[in-house]
C-alpha cells in the first residue's frame, strides 16, 4: 500500500536533474519519503544528493527503509551496492560544505539485514564487510580535509574486519588528528586476524559503546587471550557475544598469565558483569563439566545460547535443565551431543523448561536414529511456540522421518524445517557424522521422492505453512559468502605455515 504523497515521492525521484532542481523548495519532513522512493528505484544520483543536503540532525537508515503509514513495504533486506554507495558518498559531501547549512549530527548505517537473494533493481549486494571497508576508506579520505574538520558526525555503523581492511578499519576508527566522520562501532565481527590485531581493534572500538562481538572462524584464541579480550572495559553494554572454536582451552605452557585466577572462573566473573549480556555463543569449545562454572554466575537470563559440540557431559546437561537459564531460551543449539541416547530425561526436562519461550532449536549431528524419534517426539510436543527446527546430519531412514513430521504437524507456530539427507539414500552402511564428500553422495532420486512423501504429510494436516529444505552444507551466511575468497587464502596460507613448521622440525630431528 502506498500513499498519495509517496506514489508523488516517486514520480519526483525518477526524473534526477528535476529533483535535484526541486529539492531547495521541498519542506524537510519530505526528505525521509523521497530518501525511500529513491531507494525502492535505485536512484543512487539522488540517495547522494539527499544525503548531501540533508536537513535534519538525524539520518537513520533501518527506521527509514522500514514500513511506514506511506509506504508499507520492507526495504531493509536490500543491501543495494548501488544506493548504499551513495549514502556514504553522500555523508562525504554533507560534511564537506561551507557555511551553515550543515545540521546532520547522527549518520545511524545500522539495521541492514543481508540475504542470499537481492531484491533490488540491481541485484548486487553490498555486505558487511564491503560497506565497513567503503566506510573506513571515505573516513581516511576526509581526514585529510580541513575544511571538514569542523563539528564531526557521528556515523553508527556495524563493522566487520579482517585481514584484508584490518589497516583501513583502524585508522578509522582511530583518526590520528581531527575526523569530519567519527564513527561509532555498535557491532564488531572480526575474522582471520591474530589475538594482538583482535585486542587493538577491540581498543579502538571502545568496549563500553559494543552492543554485539562476534570473533570467529579464524581467530585463534585460547582462554589467556579471551580473559585479556573480556578485561578490556568491562562491555556494560554488551548485549551478544560469540567466541570460536577451542576458546576455553589452556594457554599453552609457558604462555603469560594475565592473573592468578583460573581462566575459565576469570571469564565467568567477566562475564557476570555484563548485565545485558542475552545471547551466547560458544560453538566447539571444550567445556566437559564446566558448564555451571561457565553460566552459573551470570547475573542475566540467556535468551539464545549456543553450546553445539562443546562435550557436555550428564553434569553440564542437568545443570542446564534446572538453571535460570532454561525458562528464558528463545534459541538454542544443541548440536554434536548425542541428547536422546545420553540423557534422555535431563534432555526432555530441558525442553519443557524452555518450552514457554523457546522459539529455535537446533539439533545438527545428535545421533538420532529411528529408534529415538518416540522420545523425540515426545520432547518437542511441550515446545508450542517452536517456529525452526534444525536437524541436519542424523541418521534417519524415509519412515522414520515420516513419524516425525506427522509430529511436527501439532506444532502450531513451526514454520520452518531443516532435515537431514534420510539415511535410505545413502550406501547402506555409511558412517556418521559425514564428512562433506559423503554428504553429497547420496541418490538423488530416492531423496526426491522421500521429500515429497514428507510434504505431502505437511499438506494432509493442512501445514502448507512449513517450508521444509534440506541445505547440505548448512544455512547461508553472508559474512562467510562475502569474504570466501580471503578465507580461502588465509587458510591455504595457514596449511602453508603448518608444512614448513613440520618440515622445520623433521630436519632438525635428522
Amino acid at each position: 500500500m502506498q500513499s498519495l504523497r509517496f506514489i508523488s515521492a516517486e514520480a519526483l525521484v525518477s526524473h534526477p536533474p528535476g529533483a535535484q532542481q526541486s529539492l531547495d523548495a521541498v519542506a524537510h519532513n519530505l526528505y525521509p519519503l523521497l530518501f525511500k522512493a529513491s531507494y525502492l528505484l535505485e536512484q543512487s544520483a539522488v540517495i547522494r544528493l539527499l544525503l548531501e543536503r540533508w536537513p535534519l540532525e538525524e539520518f537513520r537508515l533501518g527506521p527509514l527503509l522500514g514500513p511506514s503509514a506511506d509506504h508499507a513495504g520492507d526495504l531493509r533486506d536490500r543491501a543495494c551496492r548501488a544506493c548504499l554507495e551513495a549514502c556514504v558518498h553522500g555523508l562525504a559531501d554533507h560534511v564537506l560544505q561551507g557555511g551553515g547549512r550543515r545540521r546532520l549530527r547522527v549518520a545511524d548505517l545500522t539495521g541492514i539485514r543481508d540475504v542470499q537473494v537481492q531484491r533490488c533493481p540491481c541485484g548486487r549486494a553490498l555486505g558487511r564487510w564491503g560497506r565497513t571497508e567503503l566506510l573506513a576508506r571515505i573516513c581516511c579520505e576526509l581526514q585529510s580535509q580541513p575544511r571538514a574538520a569542523r563539528r564531526p558526525v557521528e556515523v553508527l555503523a556495524d563493522v566487520f574486519i579482517t585481514a584484508g581492511n584490518f589497516e583501513v578499519v583502524a585508522r578509522a576508527l582511530g583518526p590520528v588528528g581531527p575526523s569530519p566522520l567519527r564513527v561509532r562501532c555498535l557491532s564488531l565481527r572480526a575474522d582471520s586476524l591474530d589475538p594482538g590485531q583482535l585486542l587493538h581493534v577491540l581498543r579502538l572500538a571502545g568496549p563500553r559503546e559494543l552492543r554485539r562481538l562476534e570473533v570467529v572462524h579464524n581467530v585463534r584464541l585460547h582462554a589467556g587471550h579471551v580473559q585479556q579480550l573480556l578485561a578490556q572495559g568491562g562491555f556494560p553494554r554488551l548485549v551478544s557475544l560469540t567466541l570460536p572454536a577451542k576458546a576455553f582451552d589452556a594457554p599453552p605452557a609457558g604462555s603469560p598469565a594475565p592473573d592468578s585466577e583460573e581462566p575459565l572462573a576469570s571469564i565467568s566473573r567477566a562475564l557476570s558483569g555484563m548485565t545485558q549480556l542475552t545471547e551466547l555463543h560458544v560453538a566447539f569449545s571444550t567445556l566437559t563439566g564446566k558448564l555451571q562454572t561457565l553460566l552459573g554466575p551470570l547475573r542475566t537470563p540467556l535468551r539464545v545460547l549456543d553450546v553445539g559440540n562443546c562435550a557436555l557431559n550428564h553434569e553440564d546437561m542437568t545443570f542446564l535443565a534446572n538453571c535460570i537459564h532454561a525458562a528464558h531460551l528463545e534459541v538454542l543449539d544443541l548440536s554434536g551431543h548425542c541428547l536422546v541416547d545420553l540423557f534422555p530425561a535431563t534432555f526432555h526436562r530441558l525442553l519443557g523448561q524452555a518450552a514457554p519461550t523457546l522459539r529455535a532449536l537446533t539439533l545438527e549431528e545428535c545421533g538420532l536414529e529411528d529408534r529415538h524419534v518416540g522420545a523425540l517426539s515426545l520432547a518437542l510436543g511441550t515446545c508450542r511456540r517452536l517456529r525452526e527446527l534444525r536437524f541436519l546430519g542424523n541418521p534417519l531412514s524415509g519412515r522414520a522421518l515420516r513419524r516425525l513430521f506427522a509430529a511436527l504437524c501439532e506444532l502450531p507456530r513451526l514454520r520452518c524445517v531443516e532435515f537431514p539427507v534420510p539415511r535410505d539414500c545413502y550406501p547402506e552402511g555409511s558412517a556418521y557424522p559425514q564428512d562433506e564428500l559423503a554428504m553429497s553422495k547420496f541418490d538423488q532420486q530416492k531423496y526426491d521422492a522421500i521429500a515429497a512423501d514428507l510434504r505431502a504429510v505437511l499438506l494432509h494436516a493442512g501445514r502448507d505453512d512449513i517450508q521444509v529444505s534440506t541445505p547440505l552444507f548448512g544455512s547461508f551466511d553472508p559474512d562467510i559468502q562475502e569474504t570466501s575468497n580471503e578465507l580461502g587464502a588465509f587458510l591455504l596460507q595457514a596449511f602453508k605455515t603448518a608444512l614448513e613448521n613440520f618440515s622445520r622440525v623433521l630436519k632438525q630431528m635428522e
